[in-house]
């Protein structure tokens, strides 16, 4: 059964598409997160593992969130591989080093990248295609990644 939630069907497919898209990002900065959770090296190993593993199951919740958003609009969002990588505008490349500044800093970049993303959507979901309520749940998540974005970057202060 279709969605009739007061948008327009088109508007609701061009909604679900930008988030497919952000969901997408929101995957491709999770793998990466595990990736340094599992690879980190060096004196403070623990510590950073600790805190990769934090960031990790804060992107997981990030993820189900956005894909639920999508389901409610009435829409599949995307769930292989093949359809995040042909979606993300971020890339699978992290660094060669594993210790733990070289994650962070990748990291950081992505969070950086997807907040730029994020702030140049917001105002298109409500004034464009009358979705309030993405564009107050993508303000949310701007937001969530300004804190992550804070704390990667106080590594380097």
């Amino acid at each position: 059964m279709k969605a009739n939630i007061g948008i327009k069907p088109d508007f609701l497919s061009k909604v679900a598409l930008s988030l497919s898209q952000i969901l997408a990002d929101e995957f491709i900065l999770y793998t990466k997160t595990l990736k340094a959770h599992w690879c980190v090296t060096g004196p403070d190993f623990h510590s950073q593992h600790l805190f990769f593993e934090d960031l990790y199951k804060q992107s997981q919740e990030i993820i189900d969130g956005l894909a639920e958003r999508i389901r409610t609009l009435g829409h599949f969002p995307p769930a292989t591989l093949k359809e995040f990588l042909d979606l993300t505008h971020l890339t699978e490349k992290t660094s060669q080093k594993n210790d733990s500044l070289s994650y962070i800093k990748g990291l950081l970049a992505d969070h950086e990248s997807i907040l730029i993303h994020l702030r140049e959507n917001i105002d298109g979901y409500a004034d464009s295609l009358h979705d309030e309520g993405s564009s107050d749940y993508i303000t949310s998540l701007m937001e969530t990644h300004e804190k992550i974005a804070w704390m990667l970057r106080a590594h380097f202060a």
